[in-house]
């Protein structure tokens, strides 16, 4: 193992205007837990935090159509989206939401520091309002046809098609998707985020991630820097951040815009987390610390936020963009190590639409189908550096001759004769050729699939595993214990204790992508079951969406730093005893993709 690191692992901020489908944890959710729980056994401190992205437009739009407030449409899903994510078994240190007292103060800290240092100014701009309700429509509920690539489907902020910043006045054509009309433009005052004056430090900032990034997210951020414009960062509504200026602040009409309070959740999460462990100024040695790392855990529509106009951010409070500037109240802030974004999940061949019932929830997928099976296919056929597509006949394919015909016929072959034969675990004898050489492979398993993970190569640790997985199946099929019983029982013994070193290794290789199964093969093997921590939900206090009146919210948090999982090979202990075990994963029939997609269909047409 290294020396130890302080690495922040900072996950994408899921919108709370209705359940998580199974494309969003593909992106945000399970690349960043596998990568999390291996630095934590290799005994690095973690810092893992997101939590729900609760202002902004899109949820007042969703509020009004089932007639109520803002605060209560966000309530209702922080707590669903927090059950989802416990379910799959995702360990954040601290999983909170940007609705609170504490958010909403680190978020005015920002503001107020990158206008203090010059980056945020006062514009006159086109605002977009609705003709018939009179309302501002939000840049991303305007579509049109992009200015600049054609695309007829552009954001009013963003084209998803060629990547680059929109302005809803620009759209050719440019439509409400809340009702179809026309938007009207009019005349409204807000503060930018100066981009242009940190194009310089951006650039060579970027160009020294060469060879570190994966390559599709360094290329399509250099080729932003060419292009960069002032960004507002205020919008014209009643439900987000106030404006922290004195002649702003009571403003009843302008908050921060929510992309902007949103990013910096990942520094307001850690100061709570800090807060809520007993250690207010804990959070700065993952944040200002010079060798202290940071990987940020998103879907490719949100790079230019985290590669650009976050690091912008960081680089402005820290007075360190064309302007110079000093450091605000909480210091100089520790930039991005790693954007790590995953490519686009789509299903059945169509692009996730929760508006056109394209989406499978991940609450309805874990009501019939486990954790881990979902896991395990969103790392070994999931987005990691392109576009892929879920299907069910996929699914099935790989639960079934992957984790049960593979990984879990490993387990199950090698206790069950060691529990039937024996009872316990077995004293191992004199080894063989095959038997040291099955071992050394085993043991060199964890440096060749530990690089992997260190740098984000997930689909490719999965791969290693399985291949290490394969090979302590062929050794069992090759030396037959079972053959062995009546004729050699002293090698039987030694050969069952090398197939359950093998399992305890795979185990142990398997924790960070599959931690559920691997709690259970540890109690298989006599462990007590709480071999790798899981997440749990707890109740915080704080003032919610400025009510000024403490409340209690749920917030996922976990007891990881006392993990028994290490990454490396441990060596079992012979005695201990051994049951029967019962089996690892459920092997699926055939016709469950037939029935899945056929409800999707149904789901799609009603």
């Amino acid at each position: 193992m290294s020396s130890k690191r302080h690495i922040l692992t900072a996950v994408a901020w899921p919108y709370a205007n209705g359940p998580r489908h199974i494309g969003h944890v593909s992106g945000f959710g399970v690349p960043s837990d596998v990568f999390a729980r291996f630095q934590r056994m290799s005994g690095h401190e973690v810092l893992m935090v997101s939590g729900t992205d609760e202002h902004g437009t899109p949820v007042q739009v969703l509020a009004d159509q089932e007639g109520v407030g803002p605060r209560e449409l966000a309530d209702r899903y922080n707590r669903v989206i927090v059950e989802d994510l416990v379910a799959l078994g995702l360990s954040y240190d601290l999983f909170t939401r940007t609705t609170t007292g504490n958010h909403y103060a680190v978020a005015q800290e920002l503001f107020a520091g990158l206008y203090e240092n010059g980056y945020i100014f006062t514009r006159t701009t086109k605002g977009a309002v609705s003709p018939s309700t009179g309302r501002t429509l939000p840049d991303r509920y305007i579509e049109g046809t992009c200015p600049i690539c054609g695309y007829g489907n552009a954001r009013g902020d963003q084209c998803d098609n060629c990547g680059n910043q929109l302005d809803p006045v620009d759209l050719i054509d440019p439509r409400s998707k809340v009702d179809g009309e026309t938007p009207e433009f009019v005349d409204t005052e807000h503060f930018m985020l100066d981009l242009p004056a940190f194009t310089r430090v951006l650039g060579d900032w970027l160009k020294s991630k060469g060879g570190q990034w994966r390559p599709n997210v360094l290329k399509f951020s250099l080729n932003l820097l060419d292009d960069l414009q002032p960004r507002a960062v205020t919008r014209d509504l009643n439900w987000g951040v106030p404006i922290p200026l004195e002649d702003w602040r009571d403003n009843p009409n302008k908050r921060l815009y929510v992309w902007f309070d949103a990013v910096i959740g990942y520094l307001s999460a850690a100061v709570e987390w800090a807060r809520r462990t007993g250690s207010p100024e804990a959070w700065r040695r993952w944040w200002q610390e010079p060798d202290a790392e940071g990987y940020y855990f998103m879907g490719k529509d949100n790079i230019v936020f985290h590669s650009e106009i976050w690091p912008a951010m960081l680089m402005g409070y820290s007075g360190q963009g064309d302007r110079g500037g000093e450091p605000g109240s909480l210091g100089a802030l520790n930039l991005p190590t790693e954007v790590v974004s995953s490519e686009f999940l789509t299903m059945e061949g169509r692009k996730f639409s929760s508006s056109r019932r394209v989406a499978v929830y991940v609450r309805d997928f874990l009501e019939r189908y486990s954790a881990d099976a979902l896991r395990y296919y969103i790392i070994a056929a999931g987005p990691e550096t392109q576009d892929t597509d879920f299907t069910w006949a996929e699914f099935v394919r790989r639960n079934n001759d992957e984790l049960v015909a593979a990984w879990g016929n490993l387990v199950n072959r090698s206790i069950s004769m060691a529990a039937k034969y024996l009872g316990e675990i077995p004293a191992a004898g004199e080894f063989t050729d095959d038997d040291r050489r099955v071992l050394v492979g085993s043991a060199a398993a964890f440096d060749a699939v530990g690089e992997h993970l260190n740098r984000s190569r997930f689909k490719a640790g999965l791969q290693e595993t399985m291949r290490t997985i394969a090979e302590a199946n062929k050794y069992i099929s090759e030396q037959a214990p079972w053959a062995l019983r009546k004729t050699d029982p002293e090698r039987m013994a030694t050969v069952l204790h090398v197939a359950l070193q093998l399992v305890s290794d795979a185990k142990t290789l398997m924790t960070p992508f599959l931690p559920g199964s691997s709690n259970k093969v540890d109690a298989m093997l006599g462990g007590t079951g709480v071999w790798s921590a899981m997440p749990r939900i707890e109740t915080a206090v704080d003032t919610i969406g400025g009510s000024g009146e403490p409340t209690e919210y749920p917030v996922i948090t976990g007891d990881y730093a006392g993990n028994r999982a290490v990454w490396t090979s441990v060596p079992i202990e012979p005695g201990t005893p051994l049951s029967p075990p019962t089996p690892l994963f459920t092997k699926l029939d055939p016709s469950v993709a037939d029935e899945e997609v056929a409800r999707l269909e149904q789901e799609a047409a009603e």
